[in-house]
């Protein structure tokens, strides 16, 4: 049974206990002060800095007697780990919560509120941040502080890990994995980013849960070419070569494959379709036989990327200056490879495309990691499942692919049952915030997410 930690109307009948209206008050009130200063700390990566957020969370973490350690692994950088002890004996494996304190750039002038502001403006609290991480992270501070301080009686550890630098090369996770493996403590599951509740007409649509996620394989593209004056082009010139190139690789469109995870995915999402499409969506292999189909999946944003391997043009360069003719021109794309496919064959496929002698493309990492999964039929799913029952009644959960790239696909390796999972409800244009201008996220999310991440760690690990 889900032990709820605030009394609310969805759980009524089934709470066995509940939580004071006076600390109900408290934790929301501690929620939103929190958030806001975790959100004015500067941990922009590149340099990232984190080990100011670092400080702000021991500071917690002692003050509530909550077992603790930091890590500065780099001057200014460092993860920090702390844990909720089992009060039983022979435990079960730990609960790991994960977060990642570092937040990509952003562009103050752009922006209608400071980025590192944490303003509150009609119900809605700005800051870099705000979708991609803190306000998770921010949620898991807040679990393991109401666990404490509630004497939840756990079959499991819980340990909270927040770590630096994961927006660029993830150096804090591998860290951690290679010299304090032992803090990790075998764990069974692991909650981090990921997943998504997308809201629409004030209801959740589903609850997805990231199971999968597809794997980055980044490529840099230069075109060579005769060097010269601006005033006298020549169309076999660098950045020429290069244009037409991308152009190509632009119009090339990967070939459509339904993996196991979409099956699922598409066949739970069924109900929730216009009567005509859903007997596509429970059949979706069949369904993508049919050119019109197809066609309509390769034009939804939502969904074309979840089918086929993904290229978007992100980085351009040539010369310095308007009036010269670079004898090298440069683009990087961003590349995401569906979960069982081979990226050697893909770099050729790319470079058939671009068909010129003149251009080069190459992997810009020696190692690629290959795409995993974790299984659904587990325990921490199913907790998912109930807690979500209440909190979004009729939303079902979902498994999903990522599109990007998330921590779990380094403890999946460990043998860590790692999912993408949001506590947090966000519309399309609230979501459309991370790593844009304007992030943002409701002061009543920022009140409500630590109680449902709650409820999903004392239905998993909650001693019976």
């Amino acid at each position: 049974m889900v032990v709820p930690l605030f009394a609310q109307e969805t759980f009524a009948g089934l709470a066995s206990e509940s939580i004071p209206i006076d600390r109900e008050k408290q934790y929301q009130t501690m929620a939103i002060d929190w958030m806001q200063q975790y959100l004015r700390i500067d941990t922009t990566n590149p340099p990232g800095n984190e080990g100011k957020a670092v400080a702000f969370l021991k500071s917690i973490f002692d003050r509530e007697n909550i077992e603790n350690q930091e890590f500065e692994y780099r001057p200014g950088r460092g993860n920090i780990w702390a844990r909720v002890p089992a009060t039983v004996a022979n435990p079960k494996r730990p609960l790991i919560l994960l977060s990642h304190m570092d937040v990509v750039t952003s562009d103050a002038s752009q922006w209608k509120y400071p980025p590192f502001s944490a303003t509150i403006n009609n119900g809605v609290m700005y800051g870099r941040g705000a979708q991609d991480m803190k306000s998770e992270g921010l949620a898991q501070l807040m679990v393991m502080v109401m666990l404490k301080r509630e004497k939840v009686a756990l079959d499991r550890d819980i340990i909270f890990l927040a770590t630096a630098d994961e927006e660029v090369d993830d150096s804090g996770t591998d860290w951690m994995i290679a010299n304090r493996r032992e803090l990790l403590e075998n764990a069974e599951f692991l909650i981090t980013e990921g997943g998504e509740n997308p809201l629409v007409g004030g209801k959740v649509k589903y609850v997805g849960l990231d199971v999968a996620e597809k794997s980055p394989f980044w490529l840099h593209v230069v075109a060579t070419g005769k060097p010269g004056h601006g005033s006298r082009p020549s169309p076999d010139s660098a950045p020429n070569r290069l244009i037409r190139a991308l152009y190509r690789i632009q119009n090339y469109q990967p070939e459509i494959k339904v993996i196991p995870v979409m099956q699922e995915f598409m066949r739970d999402l069924a109900p929730l379709q216009p009567e005509l499409l859903q007997p596509k969506f429970r059949d979706i292999r069949r369904a993508m036989k049919e050119p019109a189909f197809r066609e309509m999946i390769s034009q939804d944003d939502s969904l074309n990327f979840l089918f086929r391997d993904s290229i978007a043009i992100t980085m351009l360069s040539g010369s310095e200056q308007t009036n010269v003719i670079p004898a090298q021109a440069w683009a990087n794309l961003d590349v995401r490879l569906l979960p069982g496919e081979d990226p050697t064959k893909f770099l050729e496929t790319i470079r058939k495309v671009v068909a010129d002698p003149n251009v080069t493309v190459t992997p810009m990492k020696d190692n690629f990691e290959v795409p995993n999964a974790s299984p659904i039929h587990t325990d921490l799913y199913r907790s998912i499942e109930e807690v979500a029952n209440h909190y979004f009644p009729g939303a079902p959960v979902v498994p999903r692919l990522s599109g990007g790239y998330t921590e779990n696909q380094r403890f999946r390796q460990l043998g860590v049952v790692s999912y993408g999972f949001s506590p947090f409800a966000a519309t399309e244009e609230e979501g459309s915030t991370e790593h844009a201008n304007n992030e943002r996220i409701r002061v009543a999310e920022v009140e409500r997410g630590p109680k449902v991440l709650y409820d999903v760690v004392v239905n998993l690990a909650g001693a019976k």
